[in-house]
């Protein structure tokens, strides 16, 4: 495999603002296994393999969670996961595939029960942060790999 376009060589000031978001999206107060969490389940919606590589092996880097790395892919139908993890991943899951329902309110209400507005801004911008990196990996052609 190869990829098509090194984006972090050909554009440095694009890389700069991405990693600008990442910055700011890593600095919140989401708990960094809920963070993974949102990040794994957004990069299998997406289809990214690299993305998903790498956030598996974060998340597992953090402790014991192969349980919820295992399940993350069916996180309805598997008791690991807490009802604030529930709310995020659902909403996760309808932000990235905004076109389709956009967010109901009953998905937003859930997430209202377990996270304050400041919460749920970070939410946002995690969910939306990793999109952007699938979108990029996926357009450029990375794959597991092929950076290090």
């Amino acid at each position: 495999m190869e990829i098509r376009l090194n984006y972090r060589d050909a554009n440095m000031p694009a890389l700069k603002a991405m990693l600008a978001f990442e910055q700011f999206a890593q600095s919140t107060s989401i708990d960094k296994v809920l963070s993974e969490l949102i990040k794994i389940r957004v990069s299998q919606i997406n289809g990214c393999a690299f993305c998903l590589d790498m956030h598996s092996k974060d998340l597992l880097k953090l402790g014991d969670y192969l349980e919820q790395l295992t399940l993350v892919c069916v996180w309805r139908e598997a008791p690991v996961f807490t009802e604030q993890q529930r709310a995020a991943l659902e909403l996760a899951e309808y932000v990235t595939k905004i076109s389709e329902a956009g967010v109901p309110d009953e998905v937003f209400g859930r997430v209202k029960e377990h996270f304050d507005e400041k919460e749920i801004v970070d939410l946002l911008m995690a969910i939306n942060a990793i999109n952007c990196w699938n979108r990029l990996a996926i357009s450029t052609g990375m794959f597991p790999g092929c950076m290090g």
